[in-house]
């Protein structure tokens, strides 16, 4: 079991969303970050590690503007998440279906400019990926045990899949970032609970 003692949340709150929750696959990128496989086959992975992870991208994040940053989620799970973090910190999100070129042609009526992305599954987000790669910015990743991470800047370990996990990755991503760009000083003063990023 991880400690209680410097966790972004209390380990129960972590076990409780199955954050740490793997699948029966697993890919040499992400064997580092896997802390057991079950009985049932399933991997489980390192909780104080998904905690690292997500501290350092809390930081990394906050060193760009909020209209810097888009989140992209094809996975329904990931759509209010994602938008409630873009909302809370007032970034762009993605929910569905990535527009083609997005990031890469100037002539579309959606074109997009950003400095960092954030996926939530790099293989159904495999088109944003390819066009953060072509313009050369970052991509952070919510990264499961079956998930190829060859081309991710920063992986961050999780069951992407589940709407808790989601819910509150994206949850504690926002106070991070908030946090790291002094817009909050302590835990108190974020307003919104795991609820208001979870999908129903």
């Amino acid at each position: 079991m991880a400690q209680q003692e410097n966790l972004l949340v209390a380990t129960d709150e972590y076990l409780k969303s199955g954050v740490h929750i793997g699948t029966k696959f697993k890919t040499a990128y992400m064997k580092d970050f896997i802390y057991k496989t079950r009985d049932d086959g399933l991997s489980v992975l390192n909780l104080k590690k998904i905690d690292q992870r997500l501290m350092l991208a809390g930081k990394m994040l906050a060193h760009f503007e909020p209209e810097d940053i888009i989140v992209v989620s094809r996975r329904e799970n990931g759509w209010k998440p994602a938008k409630t973090f873009s909302k809370v910190i007032g970034s762009r999100s993605i929910p569905g279906r990535y527009p083609p070129g997005l990031l890469t042609n100037p002539n579309l009526d959606t074109f997009a400019e950003a400095k960092v992305m954030i996926v939530v599954d790099t293989w159904p987000d495999r088109n944003a990926v390819n066009d953060a790669m072509s313009v050369g910015i970052p991509i952070i990743a919510f990264c499961d045990t079956n998930n190829q991470a060859n081309f991710i800047d920063f992986v961050v370990p999780c069951n992407n899949k589940g709407k808790k996990s989601l819910g509150l990755l994206f949850w504690i991503l926002a106070r991070e970032y908030l946090r790291n760009r002094g817009e909050i000083k302590k835990d108190s003063d974020f307003k919104f609970t795991t609820e208001d990023f979870t999908s129903q």
